[in-house]
Protein backbone atom coordinates (compact mmCIF):
# COMPACT_ATOMS: atom_id res chain seq x y z
CA UNK A 1 0.00 0.00 0.00
CA UNK A 2 1.29 3.33 -0.81
CA UNK A 3 1.39 6.12 1.56
CA UNK A 4 1.26 9.66 0.94
CA UNK A 5 3.88 11.92 3.03
CA UNK A 6 2.70 15.49 4.46
CA UNK A 7 4.05 17.66 1.65
CA UNK A 8 1.58 15.40 -0.83
CA UNK A 9 -1.31 15.71 1.04
CA UNK A 10 -0.96 19.49 1.12
CA UNK A 11 -0.42 20.01 -1.92
CA UNK A 12 -3.72 17.70 -2.58
CA UNK A 13 -5.08 20.08 -0.16
CA UNK A 14 -3.99 23.30 -1.96
CA UNK A 15 -5.44 22.32 -5.20
CA UNK A 16 -8.50 21.16 -3.99
CA UNK A 17 -8.75 25.00 -2.45
CA UNK A 18 -7.88 26.00 -5.58
CA UNK A 19 -10.83 24.26 -7.60
CA UNK A 20 -12.73 24.77 -5.22
CA UNK A 21 -12.56 29.05 -5.43
CA UNK A 22 -12.39 28.45 -9.30
CA UNK A 23 -14.90 25.87 -10.10
CA UNK A 24 -17.52 25.70 -7.71
CA UNK A 25 -17.69 28.73 -5.51
CA UNK A 26 -18.62 30.95 -8.33
CA UNK A 27 -21.58 28.41 -9.57
CA UNK A 28 -22.71 27.62 -6.38
CA UNK A 29 -26.08 29.94 -6.18
CA UNK A 30 -26.72 29.00 -9.92
CA UNK A 31 -26.55 24.85 -8.98
CA UNK A 32 -29.13 25.83 -6.18
CA UNK A 33 -31.45 27.51 -8.41
CA UNK A 34 -31.04 24.88 -10.97
CA UNK A 35 -31.82 22.20 -8.13
CA UNK A 36 -28.91 19.75 -9.56
CA UNK A 37 -24.99 19.45 -9.55
CA UNK A 38 -23.71 19.52 -13.50
CA UNK A 39 -22.09 16.47 -14.63
CA UNK A 40 -19.65 18.28 -15.90
CA UNK A 41 -18.52 19.33 -12.35
CA UNK A 42 -18.73 15.92 -11.40
CA UNK A 43 -16.46 14.45 -14.18
CA UNK A 44 -14.12 17.32 -12.94
CA UNK A 45 -13.91 16.23 -9.71
CA UNK A 46 -13.44 12.83 -10.95
CA UNK A 47 -10.66 13.48 -13.04
CA UNK A 48 -8.88 15.05 -10.10
CA UNK A 49 -9.45 12.03 -7.88
CA UNK A 50 -11.56 13.99 -5.68
CA UNK A 51 -14.41 11.01 -5.87
CA UNK A 52 -12.26 8.61 -4.61
CA UNK A 53 -9.82 10.52 -2.63
CA UNK A 54 -9.77 7.73 0.26
CA UNK A 55 -9.73 4.71 -1.92
CA UNK A 56 -6.82 3.27 -2.07
CA UNK A 57 -3.91 3.35 -4.73
CA UNK A 58 -4.48 -0.07 -5.84
CA UNK A 59 -8.31 0.92 -7.09
CA UNK A 60 -7.43 3.97 -9.09
CA UNK A 61 -7.69 6.57 -5.84
CA UNK A 62 -6.21 8.86 -4.30
CA UNK A 63 -5.04 7.17 -0.99
CA UNK A 64 -5.81 9.92 1.48
CA UNK A 65 -5.88 8.90 5.28
CA UNK A 66 -8.71 10.26 7.30
CA UNK A 67 -7.32 13.24 8.43
CA UNK A 68 -6.44 14.04 4.41
CA UNK A 69 -9.31 13.24 3.81
CA UNK A 70 -11.62 14.69 6.32
CA UNK A 71 -9.65 18.12 5.33
CA UNK A 72 -10.75 17.68 1.66
CA UNK A 73 -14.14 17.06 3.08
CA UNK A 74 -13.91 20.45 4.61
CA UNK A 75 -12.58 22.02 1.72
CA UNK A 76 -15.95 21.29 -0.31
CA UNK A 77 -18.55 21.57 2.45
CA UNK A 78 -17.57 25.42 3.20
CA UNK A 79 -17.49 26.17 -0.91
CA UNK A 80 -21.13 24.07 -1.35
CA UNK A 81 -22.34 21.31 0.92
CA UNK A 82 -24.00 19.43 -2.12
CA UNK A 83 -20.63 18.91 -3.32
CA UNK A 84 -20.07 18.30 -0.14
CA UNK A 85 -22.63 15.25 -0.18
CA UNK A 86 -21.51 13.52 -3.24
CA UNK A 87 -17.89 12.75 -1.67
CA UNK A 88 -20.15 11.78 1.82
CA UNK A 89 -22.49 9.55 -0.53
CA UNK A 90 -20.74 8.30 -3.63
CA UNK A 91 -16.96 8.04 -1.51
CA UNK A 92 -17.26 7.36 2.17
CA UNK A 93 -21.22 5.35 1.72
CA UNK A 94 -20.83 3.49 -1.16
CA UNK A 95 -16.83 3.41 -2.61
CA UNK A 96 -15.65 2.35 0.86
CA UNK A 97 -17.95 -0.05 1.72
CA UNK A 98 -17.46 -1.77 -1.60
CA UNK A 99 -13.32 -1.67 -0.16
CA UNK A 100 -14.12 -3.22 2.58
CA UNK A 101 -16.71 -6.05 2.14
CA UNK A 102 -16.60 -6.32 -1.84
CA UNK A 103 -15.38 -9.24 -3.54
CA UNK A 104 -12.01 -9.32 -5.39
CA UNK A 105 -13.84 -9.63 -8.70
CA UNK A 106 -16.47 -7.06 -7.28
CA UNK A 107 -13.66 -4.35 -6.62
CA UNK A 108 -11.92 -4.92 -9.80
CA UNK A 109 -15.16 -4.85 -11.79
CA UNK A 110 -17.18 -2.02 -9.80
CA UNK A 111 -14.30 0.45 -8.26
CA UNK A 112 -12.48 1.91 -11.24
CA UNK A 113 -16.46 3.33 -12.46
CA UNK A 114 -16.84 5.14 -9.60
CA UNK A 115 -13.57 6.11 -9.16
CA UNK A 116 -13.77 7.98 -12.56
CA UNK A 117 -17.42 9.28 -12.16
CA UNK A 118 -18.50 7.03 -14.57
CA UNK A 119 -21.18 5.46 -12.22
CA UNK A 120 -22.69 7.75 -9.20
CA UNK A 121 -23.41 5.55 -6.19
CA UNK A 122 -26.26 6.17 -3.45
CA UNK A 123 -26.98 4.58 -0.42
CA UNK A 124 -30.36 2.52 0.19
CA UNK A 125 -31.35 2.22 3.86
CA UNK A 126 -34.17 4.77 5.14
CA UNK A 127 -37.57 4.13 4.35
CA UNK A 128 -41.12 5.54 4.30
CA UNK A 129 -41.40 4.06 7.85
CA UNK A 130 -37.61 3.41 8.63
CA UNK A 131 -35.04 5.76 9.42
CA UNK A 132 -33.12 5.72 12.90
CA UNK A 133 -34.92 2.21 13.34
CA UNK A 134 -32.61 0.75 10.61
CA UNK A 135 -32.75 -3.08 11.76
CA UNK A 136 -36.28 -3.24 10.88
CA UNK A 137 -35.99 -2.30 6.88
CA UNK A 138 -39.28 -3.77 4.99
CA UNK A 139 -37.70 -4.00 1.80
CA UNK A 140 -37.47 -7.81 1.14
CA UNK A 141 -35.33 -9.85 -0.65
CA UNK A 142 -36.02 -14.21 -1.51
CA UNK A 143 -33.27 -16.42 -3.15
CA UNK A 144 -34.44 -18.24 -6.80
CA UNK A 145 -31.89 -20.53 -8.37
CA UNK A 146 -30.07 -17.67 -10.51
CA UNK A 147 -31.01 -14.83 -8.66
CA UNK A 148 -32.21 -12.50 -5.75
CA UNK A 149 -35.61 -10.88 -5.59
CA UNK A 150 -35.73 -7.51 -3.95
CA UNK A 151 -39.42 -5.82 -3.21
CA UNK A 152 -39.74 -2.62 -1.17
CA UNK A 153 -39.65 1.39 -1.11
CA UNK A 154 -36.54 3.26 -0.08
CA UNK A 155 -37.11 7.01 0.75
CA UNK A 156 -35.17 10.11 1.16
CA UNK A 157 -32.01 8.90 -0.89
CA UNK A 158 -29.52 11.37 -1.45
CA UNK A 159 -28.41 10.88 -5.15
CA UNK A 160 -30.71 8.36 -5.36
CA UNK A 161 -32.58 10.49 -8.74
CA UNK A 162 -29.54 10.17 -10.73
CA UNK A 163 -27.63 7.39 -9.25
CA UNK A 164 -26.56 4.54 -11.80
CA UNK A 165 -25.81 1.79 -8.79
CA UNK A 166 -27.53 1.67 -5.50
CA UNK A 167 -26.20 -0.39 -2.45
CA UNK A 168 -29.70 -1.59 -1.35
CA UNK A 169 -30.29 -3.30 2.38
CA UNK A 170 -33.25 -5.84 2.85
CA UNK A 171 -34.38 -8.09 5.56
CA UNK A 172 -35.26 -11.85 5.13
CA UNK A 173 -37.01 -12.76 8.54
CA UNK A 174 -35.80 -9.99 10.24
CA UNK A 175 -31.87 -10.15 8.76
CA UNK A 176 -30.67 -7.94 6.72
CA UNK A 177 -28.41 -8.28 3.59
CA UNK A 178 -27.31 -5.73 1.18
CA UNK A 179 -27.09 -6.13 -2.60
CA UNK A 180 -25.04 -4.18 -5.20
CA UNK A 181 -28.46 -2.87 -7.70
CA UNK A 182 -27.89 -0.94 -11.19
CA UNK A 183 -30.15 1.92 -12.12
CA UNK A 184 -30.92 -0.66 -15.36
CA UNK A 185 -32.14 -3.60 -13.69
CA UNK A 186 -36.09 -4.30 -14.18
CA UNK A 187 -38.14 -3.19 -11.51
CA UNK A 188 -35.80 -0.06 -10.54
CA UNK A 189 -37.22 3.51 -10.41
CA UNK A 190 -36.66 6.51 -8.54
CA UNK A 191 -38.92 9.62 -8.27
CA UNK A 192 -37.38 12.91 -7.15
CA UNK A 193 -38.95 13.99 -3.62
CA UNK A 194 -39.50 18.21 -4.23
CA UNK A 195 -39.94 20.54 -2.08
CA UNK A 196 -37.04 19.67 0.16
CA UNK A 197 -36.02 22.58 2.45
CA UNK A 198 -32.06 22.10 1.58
CA UNK A 199 -30.42 19.14 -0.32
CA UNK A 200 -32.47 19.49 -3.50
CA UNK A 201 -29.46 19.78 -5.56
CA UNK A 202 -28.63 16.39 -4.73
CA UNK A 203 -31.21 14.51 -6.44
CA UNK A 204 -33.04 13.04 -2.85
CA UNK A 205 -35.52 10.50 -4.02
CA UNK A 206 -37.63 7.37 -3.35
CA UNK A 207 -37.12 3.99 -4.87
CA UNK A 208 -39.20 1.50 -5.76
CA UNK A 209 -38.11 -2.05 -6.19
CA UNK A 210 -40.33 -4.20 -7.93
CA UNK A 211 -39.89 -7.55 -8.26
CA UNK A 212 -35.81 -6.50 -9.17
CA UNK A 213 -33.60 -9.79 -10.03
CA UNK A 214 -30.34 -9.20 -8.88
CA UNK A 215 -27.27 -11.64 -9.71
CA UNK A 216 -26.03 -14.02 -7.43
CA UNK A 217 -22.88 -12.24 -7.73
CA UNK A 218 -23.76 -8.80 -6.88
CA UNK A 219 -24.40 -9.94 -3.13
CA UNK A 220 -22.63 -7.40 -0.65
CA UNK A 221 -20.55 -9.01 2.10
CA UNK A 222 -21.79 -12.42 3.56
CA UNK A 223 -25.84 -12.94 3.87
CA UNK A 224 -27.65 -12.05 6.56
CA UNK A 225 -25.45 -9.61 8.02
CA UNK A 226 -26.02 -6.85 6.57
CA UNK A 227 -26.79 -4.50 9.36
CA UNK A 228 -23.78 -6.09 12.05
CA UNK A 229 -21.18 -5.18 9.21
CA UNK A 230 -21.89 -3.40 5.91
CA UNK A 231 -24.82 -0.93 7.46
CA UNK A 232 -22.85 0.28 10.57
CA UNK A 233 -19.28 0.72 9.08
CA UNK A 234 -21.17 2.60 6.99
CA UNK A 235 -22.63 4.67 9.08
CA UNK A 236 -19.44 5.08 11.01
CA UNK A 237 -18.03 6.15 7.79
CA UNK A 238 -20.72 8.49 7.43
CA UNK A 239 -20.55 9.89 10.14
CA UNK A 240 -17.30 10.76 10.01
CA UNK A 241 -18.12 12.55 7.16
CA UNK A 242 -20.45 14.19 8.19
CA UNK A 243 -18.66 15.59 11.50
CA UNK A 244 -16.39 17.42 9.24
CA UNK A 245 -19.65 18.72 7.21
CA UNK A 246 -20.19 20.43 10.26
CA UNK A 247 -17.21 21.95 11.09
CA UNK A 248 -17.33 22.65 7.68
CA UNK A 249 -20.34 24.90 7.90
CA UNK A 250 -19.55 26.46 11.10
CA UNK A 251 -16.41 27.63 10.03
CA UNK A 252 -17.93 28.95 6.97
CA UNK A 253 -20.19 30.63 8.79
CA UNK A 254 -17.59 32.51 11.52
CA UNK A 255 -15.80 33.50 8.28
CA UNK A 256 -18.95 35.16 6.80
CA UNK A 257 -19.64 36.62 10.47
CA UNK A 258 -16.53 38.27 10.73
CA UNK A 259 -16.08 39.44 8.02
CA UNK A 260 -19.74 40.92 7.28
CA UNK A 261 -19.16 42.51 11.18
CA UNK A 262 -15.53 44.37 10.00
CA UNK A 263 -17.58 45.82 6.66
CA UNK A 264 -21.13 46.81 8.13
CA UNK A 265 -21.78 49.92 10.11
CA UNK A 266 -24.48 50.93 12.05
CA UNK A 267 -24.27 54.08 14.24
CA UNK A 268 -21.38 55.11 12.93
CA UNK A 269 -19.38 52.05 14.29
CA UNK A 270 -18.15 48.78 12.54
CA UNK A 271 -20.48 46.09 13.87
CA UNK A 272 -17.73 44.33 15.22
CA UNK A 273 -17.01 46.98 17.90
CA UNK A 274 -20.28 46.57 19.71
CA UNK A 275 -19.69 44.02 22.94
CA UNK A 276 -22.45 41.70 21.97
CA UNK A 277 -21.39 41.14 18.61
CA UNK A 278 -17.84 40.31 19.71
CA UNK A 279 -19.67 38.16 22.68
CA UNK A 280 -21.46 35.97 19.65
CA UNK A 281 -17.87 36.01 18.03
CA UNK A 282 -16.14 34.78 20.91
CA UNK A 283 -18.40 32.15 21.26
CA UNK A 284 -18.21 30.88 17.46
CA UNK A 285 -14.71 30.71 17.89
CA UNK A 286 -14.28 28.65 20.68
CA UNK A 287 -16.99 25.87 19.22
CA UNK A 288 -15.21 25.67 15.98
CA UNK A 289 -11.85 25.22 17.57
CA UNK A 290 -13.40 22.70 19.98
CA UNK A 291 -15.24 21.05 16.78
CA UNK A 292 -11.95 20.91 14.67
CA UNK A 293 -10.43 19.53 18.06
CA UNK A 294 -12.92 16.53 17.90
CA UNK A 295 -12.83 16.30 14.34
CA UNK A 296 -8.90 15.61 14.14
CA UNK A 297 -9.03 13.48 17.80
CA UNK A 298 -11.44 11.07 15.84
CA UNK A 299 -8.92 11.29 12.55
CA UNK A 300 -6.31 10.61 15.01
CA UNK A 301 -7.72 7.15 16.37
CA UNK A 302 -9.16 6.17 12.84
CA UNK A 303 -5.92 6.45 11.54
CA UNK A 304 -4.19 4.46 14.35
CA UNK A 305 -7.09 1.77 14.39
CA UNK A 306 -8.08 2.39 17.78
CA UNK A 307 -11.32 0.96 18.50
CA UNK A 308 -12.55 3.81 20.09
CA UNK A 309 -12.10 5.83 17.04
CA UNK A 310 -15.86 4.84 16.21
CA UNK A 311 -17.20 6.30 19.41
CA UNK A 312 -14.77 9.34 18.69
CA UNK A 313 -16.50 9.39 15.80
CA UNK A 314 -20.21 9.57 17.51
CA UNK A 315 -18.66 12.53 19.68
CA UNK A 316 -17.56 14.53 16.75
CA UNK A 317 -20.21 14.16 14.16
CA UNK A 318 -23.25 15.15 17.58
CA UNK A 319 -21.15 18.03 18.14
CA UNK A 320 -20.00 19.72 15.34
CA UNK A 321 -23.79 19.09 13.68
CA UNK A 322 -25.12 20.70 16.73
CA UNK A 323 -22.51 24.18 16.80
CA UNK A 324 -23.24 24.09 12.97
CA UNK A 325 -26.40 24.78 13.88
CA UNK A 326 -24.99 27.39 16.85
CA UNK A 327 -22.64 29.35 14.82
CA UNK A 328 -25.49 29.52 11.31
CA UNK A 329 -27.78 30.80 13.71
CA UNK A 330 -25.84 33.79 15.12
CA UNK A 331 -24.16 34.55 11.74
CA UNK A 332 -27.63 35.36 10.42
CA UNK A 333 -28.35 37.49 12.82
CA UNK A 334 -25.06 39.16 12.80
CA UNK A 335 -25.95 40.30 8.97
CA UNK A 336 -29.89 41.15 10.09
CA UNK A 337 -32.25 41.36 7.57
CA UNK A 338 -29.21 40.65 4.85
CA UNK A 339 -29.05 37.33 6.39
CA UNK A 340 -31.97 35.95 4.89
CA UNK A 341 -31.04 37.50 1.49
CA UNK A 342 -29.78 34.64 -1.42
CA UNK A 343 -27.14 37.50 -1.59
CA UNK A 344 -25.56 36.53 1.24
CA UNK A 345 -24.32 32.72 1.79
CA UNK A 346 -25.63 32.41 5.56
CA UNK A 347 -28.46 31.67 4.53
CA UNK A 348 -27.84 28.78 2.88
CA UNK A 349 -25.69 27.73 5.31
CA UNK A 350 -28.09 28.16 8.42
CA UNK A 351 -30.49 25.43 6.59
CA UNK A 352 -27.66 23.26 5.49
CA UNK A 353 -26.45 22.78 8.98
CA UNK A 354 -29.92 21.99 10.27
CA UNK A 355 -29.81 18.97 8.18
CA UNK A 356 -26.67 17.59 9.81
CA UNK A 357 -28.66 16.79 13.28
CA UNK A 358 -30.65 14.36 11.42
CA UNK A 359 -28.63 12.51 8.42
CA UNK A 360 -26.12 9.74 9.74
CA UNK A 361 -28.13 9.39 12.48
CA UNK A 362 -30.48 11.92 14.65
CA UNK A 363 -28.69 14.02 17.20
CA UNK A 364 -31.15 12.25 19.94
CA UNK A 365 -29.61 9.15 18.75
CA UNK A 366 -26.33 10.01 19.07
CA UNK A 367 -26.91 11.13 22.58
CA UNK A 368 -27.93 8.19 23.19
CA UNK A 369 -25.04 6.07 22.11
CA UNK A 370 -22.69 8.40 23.77
CA UNK A 371 -24.64 8.17 27.01
CA UNK A 372 -24.63 4.35 26.83
CA UNK A 373 -20.82 4.94 26.39
CA UNK A 374 -20.31 7.47 29.05
CA UNK A 375 -22.46 5.38 32.09
CA UNK A 376 -19.95 2.28 31.43
CA UNK A 377 -16.88 3.90 31.04
CA UNK A 378 -17.26 6.97 33.88
CA UNK A 379 -18.78 4.74 36.47
CA UNK A 380 -16.38 4.86 39.64
CA UNK A 381 -17.62 1.51 41.85
CA UNK A 382 -17.70 1.81 45.18
CA UNK A 383 -18.17 5.73 44.94
CA UNK A 384 -19.46 7.76 47.19
CA UNK A 385 -22.82 9.88 46.54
Amino acid sequence: MIELDLKQEQEILHEAELFATREIRPYARQIQKQQSIPRSLIHAMAERGYLAASIPHEYGGMGLGPKAYGLLTEVFGKALPAVRSLLTVHTSLVSETLVRFGSPDQKSSWLPKLVRGEWIGAFGLTEPEVGSDAKNVKTTWREEADCYVLNGKKKWITFGDIADVFIIVASQEGRSTAFWVERQFDGVQTQAIEGVMVGGETGIAEIDLDEVRVPKSHLIGRMHEGFEYIVSSALDQGRYSIAWAGLAIAQEALDSMVTYSRKRKQFDQKLSHFQLIRGMIGDAVTKVHAARALCLRAAELREAKDPQAVMETTIAKYFTSKIAVEVANDALQVHGANGISSEYPVSRLYKEAKILEIIEGSSQMQQEMISHYGLKTYYKRGGGL
